[in-house]
């Protein structure tokens, strides 16, 4: 039998250990000890799943991991959040559909210094949907425009999603970084005019809120200062060469842990912080184990050259091999964590991006946004859920409905990356 045939059945044994409900980790850690048992030899895979982790674990490279999640968590755990939307709203006063406006771009700016959807979504969601509720939004709106808003986190630098992207593919996190500030800036903007058109269109959605004086929206201003002042510091700090990306995660990490001792931390938030980064690092560092092994898998199968070989076959455009790679990542993104399905699949497609000629960066940006419409459609949706599961009461139809007009916006943005690569790559 093959190397590659090997390769081909021991994935198919993969995908249906996924579709069993088996960790995505173990499923990729198994896969790739039997697939590299089959076709090198049972002690050389031993030798691998002792060395393996131990290598992982110990690089350099992973560290600003658990930094920019324990910056996140010091932020949610500061209250920030809920300061950030009060100033927001006083921002957009008495417009209809002016506190919808508000969360999502509190969302926007809150992934700034969080790096996490799902962390940014319930945060948010806690804060703002209670409010929203209270002043008459229809449930769709107020949890469908929630929903949305945790995505800018995956997009919005630091984001955990670039940086391993950056690391699977030996891109620099810091050109990762750069390049998703337009896009992630940009798909704020979209979700705004998506949330203008939905109100617009059906008034009954969003009651106009109370007007504010200039010197309200002014001080309203106090509520993003900590969040911009964490971000130009992380993103000027690595534009201008100051410090590395794993220096700035820990200086960000810093910045938002002084921020919420001046706001009165206690001790017991500060242990309870660190429990939640351990657990959520932990978590993702699992995911990586499993993909270097599955990793290894893929290198002596050949499954990667043999797909770059068919494609080249099929003598496609090189759009038209981007087109298929982006609907494979859309459907996986419907069933799958983001952070899974991009361990799991840029080691296999990134090399047929490669020989169609693609520039790696300007593929990470796409490749994310991709992952990023799996949060909010179905059947799966995270963020759908993390909203379902802070408001039990409002039905998961609803909140897909809600959705509806984001996913037409991340493709508009989409359409526009493709159509502008210079959107992601003009500040390099």
């Amino acid at each position: 039998m093959s190397a590659a045939l090997i390769g081909y059945i021991c994935v198919g044994g993969m995908l249906v250990l996924i579709a069993l409900r088996c960790p995505i980790a173990l499923a990729m850690a198994a896969t790739g000890f039997v697939g590299f048992s089959l076709i090198v030899a049972f002690e050389p895979a031993v030798s691998l799943l002792e060395s393996g982790p131990i290598e992982t674990m110990s690089n350099y490279s992973f560290s600003p991991i658990p930094m920019f999640i324990l910056m996140g968590v010091f932020a949610s755990k500061a209250r920030m959040s809920a300061e950030l939307f009060g100033g927001a709203r006083t921002l957009f006063g008495a417009w209809r559909g002016g506190m919808a406006l508000a969360a999502v771009s509190s969302c926007g700016v809150f992934s700034a210094i969080s790096g996490s959807s799902l962390a940014t979504a319930a945060s948010m969601a806690r804060v703002a949907l209670p409010e929203m509720k209270k002043n008459g939004y229809a449930p769709s709106l107020a949890a469908g425009t929630l929903a949305a808003g945790g995505t800018l986190g995956i997009m919005i630098p630091p984001s955990i999603a670039l940086l391993l992207y950056a690391l699977i593919t030996e891109q620099s996190v810091g050109d990762m970084f750069i390049a998703g500030v337009i896009p992630g800036v940009l798909g704020l903007v979209l979700y705004c005019g998506a949330i203008a058109v939905t109100v617009w269109l059906k008034p009954d959605l969003a009651q106009p809120g109370e007007s504010t004086t200039i010197k309200e929206k002014i001080v309203g201003l106090k509520g993003l200062l900590p969040f911009g002042g964490i971000f130009a510091l992380i993103i000027g700090g690595i534009y201008g060469g100051f410090f590395t990306p794993t220096e700035a995660a820990a200086i960000g990490a810093a910045g938002a842990l002084v921020i919420a001792l001046v706001r009165g931390m206690t001790f017991a938030q500060f242990k309870e912080s660190i429990e939640e980064t351990l657990f959520l690092a932990a978590m993702i560092f699992f995911m990586i184990v499993g993909a270097e092994i599955f990793g290894y898998f893929l290198s002596v199968s050949r499954i990667s050259f043999d797909l770059v070989d068919l494609v080249a076959s099929w003598n496609l455009p090189p759009y038209a091999v981007l087109l298929c790679v982006l609907a494979l990542f859309m459907l996986l993104g419907c069933v799958m964590d983001s952070i899974a399905m991009l361990l799991l699949t840029v080691p296999v497609v990134f090399p047929v991006i490669q020989a169609a000629g693609f520039d790696p960066v300007w593929f990470g940006i796409i490749a994310v946004i991709t992952v990023e419409l799996g949060l909010i459609t179905p059947p799966v949706g995270m963020n759908v859920f993390v909203l379902k599961s802070v408001a039990p009461e409002i039905p998961i139809s609803q909140i897909f409905k809600g959705v509806f007009p984001f996913v037409l916006s991340d493709l508009l943005r989409l359409a526009l990356l493709i159509l502008f690569p210079s959107l992601a790559l003009g500040l390099l």
